[in-house]
């Protein structure tokens, strides 16, 4: 089913920004929430899960175990873009990859756990062959939106959202190691997983599940993402922007992006541009007016490069049908 065909009602906008808010949130309260039965909430989620539109996905927040986090820029022949792209997105490491501008190049993102894995990735692992031209890394920083964050799903009133709030974050220790891979290469399918499938991945027990569970997620280790095409949500013109601004100002010009609802990514990034950004646009002529008059109106920015997304290859750590 081509994603352009795809049209949602209310109660299937709904789902989709229940869902971004509490990704674990059972149907029965989010059925409560909308105003519809459990039964119906069901059906439309596995209806356009089955549809390869919507999926929640489990994914490790690597800032709270210490990782690092990279954004990366291949520049490439024309006919070994997609294999390049394929062969990033295979990759455990990487969780958003895209086609960029006319095909030429791809962006991506990784987080490593140490240092030597930092090293080792931009150092050996990338792909490497005679067609990439061009290859550049940058350390993000800090992030003032993430995907999750971006108010392109937003249906819910707030009263509705508070509903279906998630368990608070708190400043918890916490450690992952081997035992945790099958729980989160499960979640990283499919985030509502059941605690019974996902004792079954284990080897524990439900309610060694639960509690392992809970204890992530209060970590803040544990993230549960929604992904679905911005296009599906009438967002038709992705584009990725490296930005530099004047350092005394890059807090402001990073805080009011973040208030622009086409927003759903900034971080502050190491390297000749001090911000990256990711944006949602209605069509060529809404991205034409967000460049010209939203960010023409910060005047901190000194340069500006944009890059139109032809193609998600990888999208929340979940791999795309190409």
């Amino acid at each position: 089913m081509k994603t352009d065909t795809v049209i949602l009602d209310e109660i299937d906008r709904g789902l989709v920004h229940a869902l971004q808010i509490e990704g674990r949130a059972p149907f029965r309260l989010i059925g409560e929430v909308l105003g519809a039965s459990e039964n119906t909430i069901a059906r439309r989620y596995r209806r356009l899960r089955a549809a390869g539109i919507l999926r929640v996905i489990g994914s490790i927040n690597g800032a709270r175990l210490g990782y690092s986090a990279w954004t990366i820029r291949l520049q490439c022949t024309p006919d070994s873009a997609t294999a390049i792209a394929k062969a990033l997105a295979a990759r455990p490491d990487t969780s958003y990859v895209y086609l960029l501008s006319g095909g030429t190049e791809i962006s991506c993102s990784a987080q490593t756990p140490t240092t030597v894995d930092s090293e080792a990735l931009l150092l050996h692992k990338l792909p490497r062959t005679s067609r990439i031209t061009a290859v550049s890394a940058h350390l993000l920083l800090g992030h003032y939106v993430l995907p999750n964050d971006w108010a392109g799903p937003a249906r819910l009133t707030s009263d509705q959202a508070a509903l279906l709030a998630p368990p608070p974050t708190e400043d918890a220790e916490v450690s992952v190691g081997p035992e945790d891979r099958p729980l989160f290469d499960l979640l990283s399918r499919d985030g509502r997983a059941s605690h019974a499938e996902l004792a079954a991945a284990t080897g524990w027990s439900e309610s060694t599940v639960r509690r392992r569970l809970t204890a992530l997620r209060r970590a803040g280790v544990l993230t549960f993402l929604v992904d679905i095409p911005p296009a599906v949500l009438g967002f038709a013109a992705e584009a990725r922007l490296w930005i530099s601004v004047r350092p005394s100002e890059l807090t402001a010009v990073a805080s009011a992006m973040a208030g622009h609802p086409e927003v759903s990514l900034v971080a502050q990034t190491t390297g000749p541009t001090n911000l990256l950004a990711a944006i949602n646009c209605r069509d060529s002529g809404d991205l034409a007016r967000y460049l010209s008059e939203r960010i023409a109106s910060l005047d901190a920015i000194h340069s500006l490069e944009t890059a139109p997304v032809i193609r998600t290859v990888k999208r929340a750590g979940a791999l795309l049908p190409m």
